[in-house]
């Protein structure tokens, strides 16, 4: 019962809504119950009345309209609480959802490494929607149960002991039978809820990367994946099924077999005089409403183990360390001047990876240029990572500007910093709110930063210009449109590093050139740092920095490097022989 506790508590703020609620529906509650017992005193005047003519119509009168009154007094009860409980239903949602994403805002970047996205907004989903369920139970429920049984077996016992008695054995049957029922469907819901997790989340990938999928004509495979999937859920849940009906017969079947009792023993009692027919009227109403509260304490057991099983992996999210948050100070708005990087003796390893940079130092100076450069997989990427703080080094420090990394936030790291990524990083929003995304940007200024990311021109030409719809992650863009929709967003935060992640590779040879002369204006007063594989994109910068195996191999300028032997070297030769083979078959070389 750990996540229930979970539940309980994080719905503190909500508590005196909760109260409100609650108060009105055991208020209504109350009233359902006295109907009843006024029907008890409407028979027995009427009774006594074509008896002995002893009964008072005035009496009769008032207690109908006493009846009315109640009645009236529930609706409105009812009316009232179902309204705060539609305001409750949708302020546990928004709650519970705001919490949830804040979490994940604040979760490192190797939580993502190795979780689907769609898996963890499934997560989210089942999670809001099972707590929602039980606090809605808690709050229709659980009060207004507890205290009709309490009330029902008191009056049942005032009239008759053994009657009492009997209708209080029927609730631990009951109740001792859901929950066996209950506690084995759950076990049965979480073995359900990871396949639909993986289900969910490659569903996801599947929308995501449909251009993949189809061009190796995989549909097939991705279909049975799915159906495989949904079937074995489905055997989950035909065992859930079985057990829950049988259980239920055996429910169902208690529940008939003391009611009868109750009966029986009620209807002798009257038959000898006993009870009046008032008394049996009470009785047999109160016998009728009985199912009612069992009812709702097996659907309480039911909702109970369905938010222990269906927010668990919601909770384990939530109690997952944050180590990222947000600031808003002036310091953490701050950008430096004249700033430098510097890495010294830095060790990092991912989580299930070997040693990828090793014992690496270096320093970058204000407004130099700098080029990382390198085989794929020698390390490269890790180093903007760590620059950006998405991971903390294994050993070795960072300073910017001569601090520690690990005294300084990530927003103030980050806000230092701008980045080109070598994927399109779009949202499916315009390419307005794109360009400005993480600023404060004027129609102006974000119409000056396409234009020198050469960007302006398809973009003007557009239906809706800058409030067209890029579709998600940037589909109804080309590649180098998406790019230099990227470079304008860097373009407008300015920030003093500038980190460009193979930023032309999409681009043709025309646009690339267009796009290194706004980089070049762009790079101005900066420290930059590019990620190259394309040697033309590195011509001009101040040094070189080859990785080779997590260490610095070589280090130097353009010129130095192309003219010693060494792995920069051998590249740049790879990439010359290449291009003299492709003018070659054109007769141009």
């Amino acid at each position: 019962m750990k996540n229930i506790a979970n539940i309980i508590r994080i719905a503190r703020p909500l508590y005196g809504l909760v109260g409100i609620i609650a108060f009105l529906i055991v208020f209504g509650a109350v009233l359902s119950l006295v109907s009843p017992i006024i029907s008890k005193f409407i028979v027995d005047d009427i009774v006594s009345h074509l008896q002995n003519k002893s009964g008072n119509m005035n009496n009769l009168i008032f207690l109908i309209a006493l009846t009315f009154i109640i009645n009236l007094l529930g609706i409105i009860a009812s009316s009232l609480s179902d309204r705060l409980g539609d305001h409750f239903a949708g302020q546990i949602r928004r709650f519970l959802t705001e919490k949830f994403y804040d979490k994940v805002l604040t979760l490192p970047q190797s939580y993502f490494d190795s979780e689907v996205s769609g898996k963890i907004i499934n997560q989210l989903s089942r999670g809001i929607f099972t707590i929602q369920n039980f606090i809605n139970t808690g709050t229709n429920f659980i009060l207004p149960t507890i205290l009709q049984t309490v009330f029902t077996i008191a009056v049942l016992a005032y009239y008759n002991l053994t009657i009492g008695f009997f209708t209080f054995i029927l609730f631990p049957i009951y109740l001792g039978l859901s929950f066996y029922s209950t506690r084995r469907w759950g076990k049965e819901e979480e073995k359900k809820n990871k396949i639909e997790d993986k289900l969910r989340g490659r569903m996801q990938e599947v929308v995501g990367n449909i251009k993949l999928v189809k061009s190796f004509t995989n549909e097939k495979e991705e279909y049975q994946f799915v159906s495989g999937n949904l079937e074995e859920s489905n055997k989950i849940y035909a065992r859930q099924s079985t057990t829950f009906h049988i259980f239920d017969f055996c429910r169902n079947l208690s529940l008939i077999v003391i009611v009868t009792i109750i009966s029986i023993i009620a209807f002798i009692n009257t038959f000898q005089g006993i009870l009046t027919v008032g008394s049996l009227v009470l009785i047999l109403q109160l016998l009728n409403q009985l199912s009612r509260p069992l009812f709702a304490m097996s659907f309480i057991l039911t909702q109970i183990q369905a938010a222990e099983s269906g927010s668990k992996e919601y909770f384990s999210v939530l109690n997952l360390p944050a180590i990222e948050y947000y600031e808003s100070n002036h310091f953490s708005q701050q950008l430096l001047i004249d700033l430098t990087l510097q890495f010294d003796h830095v060790k990092f390893k991912y989580e299930t990876s070997d040693q990828v940079l090793n014992d690496v130092s270096f320093q970058l100076n204000k407004k130099e240029k700098v080029a990382l450069v390198g085989h794929s997989g020698a390390g490269k990427s890790t180093i903007v990572n760590l620059l950006l703080k998405f991971y903390n080094p294994s050993d070795g420090n960072i300073y910017i500007s001569g601090k520690k990394y690990k005294n300084l936030s990530h927003t103030f790291i980050r806000k230092n910093i701008g980045l080109v990524f070598q994927e399109s990083e779009l949202f499916s929003s315009t390419i307005k709110e794109n360009v400005k995304y993480g600023t404060k940007a004027t129609d102006e200024e974000v119409e000056n930063a396409l234009k020198l990311a050469n960007a302006w021109d398809f973009v003007e030409k557009l239906p809706k210009g800058v409030d067209s719809e890029v579709g998600e992650r940037g589909v109804r863009l080309s590649g180098g449109q998406k790019q230099r929709i990227q470079i304008a967003r860097a373009i407008l935060k300015d920030a003093p590093v500038l980190i460009l992640d193979e930023a032309t590779s999409s681009l043709d040879a025309k646009s690339e050139k267009e796009v290194q002369v706004a980089l070049e204006h762009l790079m101005e007063d900066k420290l930059v740092l590019i990620i190259a594989h394309r040697f033309s994109t590195i011509q001009n910068v101040n040094k070189i920095m080859v990785i080779n195996d997590g260490i610095i191999a070589e280090s130097g300028s353009p010129q130095e490097l192309a003219a010693r032997p060494g792995i920069y070297h051998d590249l740049l030769q790879y990439q010359i022989e290449g291009n003299k083979k492709l003018l070659a078959n054109f007769d141009i070389y």
